[in-house]
This record gives structure tokens, C-alpha cells and sequence, in this order.
């Protein structure tokens, strides 16, 4: 069996929010799932050769959610509360990139998200376009939730334990 990149078209978007209407899970791109290491530098006395880059604090982008303008969704109320009445109540988020399975394979844990912008698509009567709204959150990190690597790691463990032979087991990891 070989082993194909996934495909970035199926995935999901779930906040930790209520209420909320199957459209909310529904986005038609995410794009912003970064992170920057800064590098603090440390000059050495004597040394003038070169000075130390140790890693400092990460940046994190903005992310940014698109998908077509629905009637009703908990996740557009709750962003347009944050920014029209100065109601702002950070969430967490989970995106998950899933296979034909529709199972996880690849999620990313966003850690108190607040919008910084809400925008919709111009208008334009000459056109046959669907409305397309963007949010733009800021968030302060993220952590990546590789199960496969996860299940990797605890049957090495287990096979460490085993007395380092090789070994078969299953394993189920639970996100909560």
C-alpha cells in the first residue's frame, strides 16, 4: 500500500462556541495555520566572529476562514457580536484535515481565537457569483495534532517495553 499526500480540499472546522447550525462547521478555505520562530541573538565576548541565535517566542498568522454567505450560523453571530457591540468572548477551535474516511488525519488545536475583521464579497448585479464572507481571527497558538505520529510514538513504547523487539499493537487516542 503506498503511502499518497493527503488532499487539502476535505477538512473541518469545529469552535467551541454555542449555539451552532451544520453550516458553521462548513468553510470553503482556511489559510493563516503558521507559526514563526523568533530568534533572539547573543553576541559572546570575545567572539566577533559571529554572534548566537537561540529561538525566542513564536509568531503566530492570522487565520483566516472563507465560505459562502448562509442565512443562519452561530459562528458569523458570534463574530459580528465580537465586533459590533465590543463583546468579545475568545474560543477555541479545532481544524481537522480528514481522508475518504471522513476521519481525522491531521488537526490543529487553535487556542483562544477572537475576529479582527469581518468582510463579505462586493455585490455586482452583472455577475453570477455566490457571496462569500471572510473572517479573520487572531489567535494566540496552535497546536498540531498528528494522530498517526501519536500512534507511532506509544507503539514504540510499547515495543521499548516489550524488551525492544518488534511488536504489533493498536492504539486509540482520544482528543478532548
Amino acid at each position: 500500500m503506498f503511502d499518497y499526500p493527503f488532499t487539502g480540499f476535505h477538512f473541518l472546522v469545529v469552535f467551541e462556541i454555542f449555539p451552532q447550525v451544520p453550516n458553521d462547521f462548513r468553510f470553503q478555505e482556511v489559510t493563516g495555520l503558521s507559526v514563526n520562530v523568533n530568534l533572539d541573538t547573543y553576541p559572546e565576548g570575545g567572539e566577533n566572529r559571529f554572534v548566537h541565535r537561540l529561538p525566542g517566542r513564536n509568531t503566530y498568522s492570522d487565520l483566516v476562514l472563507k465560505r459562502g454567505m448562509t442565512l443562519i450560523s452561530g459562528v458569523t453571530a458570534w463574530c459580528l457580536d465580537c465586533i459590533e457591540n465590543f463583546n468579545y468572548q475568545p474560543t477555541n477551535m479545532l481544524i481537522s484535515l480528514l481522508n475518504e474516511d471522513h476521519l481525522p488525519v491531521n488537526s490543529w488545536y487553535v487556542t483562544n481565537a477572537i475576529p479582527i475583521k469581518y468582510e463579505v464579497t462586493g455585490l455586482n448585479a452583472e455577475q453570477n457569483q455566490i457571496v462569500i464572507e471572510s473572517m479573520t481571527l487572531r489567535y494566540e497558538y496552535y497546536k498540531t495534532l498528528n494522530l498517526s505520529a501519536a500512534a507511532s510514538a506509544a507503539i514504540g513504547a510499547v515495543a521499548g517495553l516489550l524488551g525492544g523487539g518488534s511488536a504489533s499493537a493498536s492504539a486509540s487516542i482520544t482528543v478532548a
